[in-house]
């Protein structure tokens, strides 16, 4: 499951580099829809995630296949940002046909557990 966490990995950086276009790339196609092109989607990440554009620190658990749909799979990382503080996002991934694995979603809280400070 090497290639789930390269494609989150791959946003990150796309995201630290201010590269729009290329952290657009790795969203399914119904996030890309939802927001209809790069600019807006980053305007959003910039807006609701902004732990996500240049963390102080990234830790990644084992990636966790659901289930019912096992072409769907989570990958659940921890952030620290510059201020830090920690937050758990649980990515959601699809694998598409033809493009491997790509971004369908992403939830962002709080991490209460604080042993990795």
């Amino acid at each position: 499951m090497r290639d789930v966490r390269q494609v989150v990995e791959a946003q990150l950086k796309a995201f630290a580099q201010d590269d729009a276009g290329r952290a657009y790339s790795y969203a399914s196609p119904e996030i890309q829809a939802q927001f209809g092109d790069a600019n807006n989607f980053m305007a959003m990440v910039r807006s609701g995630y902004p732990m996500v554009i240049r963390p102080a620190a990234v830790s990644f658990f084992l990636p966790q296949v659901e289930e019912r749909t096992p072409e769907s799979v989570k990958q659940l990382v921890r952030l620290r940002d510059h201020a830090g503080r920690l937050w758990i996002a649980a990515y959601l991934l699809q694998r598409q046909a033809g493009a491997g694995w790509r971004i369908s979603g992403c939830v962002v809280a709080p991490d209460s557990d604080r042993s990795s400070t």
